[in-house]
């Protein structure tokens, strides 16, 4: 069972750090267009403070995309979105999302002597059906 629980205004999944969830946050603005690339980045405090989270966790969150290449850090003035940023993110997305549900997507069709034909129809009824 996935228990969530508030810490002020996050809501924290079980299983998965906060200063993950503040990362995917800022991802998901990067993806959405909301924080385009080049563009500062919310600082720690602001996120922490927006959060009611303790800033040493938002820093974490910013500084684990600073690793991965998607923020870079310009000296005294913060945290700005890296060229390339949101297509970087999506291909990460997209893989996380083959591997997520379509693989078991796939494995449980071929159980059950699905083709791709078939499978095809059926997204597009569900999609339909929205």
């Amino acid at each position: 069972m996935n228990h969530a629980t508030r810490e002020g205004d996050v809501v924290l999944e079980d299983g998965k750090a906060l200063f993950l969830q503040i990362a995917e946050m800022v991802e998901n603005s990067i993806i959405d267009g909301s924080l385009p690339e080049e563009e500062q980045a919310p600082s720690s405090n602001e996120l922490a403070a927006f959060h009611r989270i303790n800033p040493a966790t938002a820093a974490k969150g910013l500084n684990q995309l600073v690793t991965d290449g998607i923020l870079y850090k310009k000296r005294g003035i913060g945290l700005f979105v890296t060229q390339g940023a949101r297509d970087a993110l999506r291909l990460r997305r997209r893989d996380r999302f083959a591997r997520q549900y379509i693989d078991p997507l796939v494995a449980e069709a071929d159980k059950l002597g699905l083709d791709i034909d078939e499978i095809k129809t059926m997204l597009e009824q569900r999609e339909g059906a929205r």
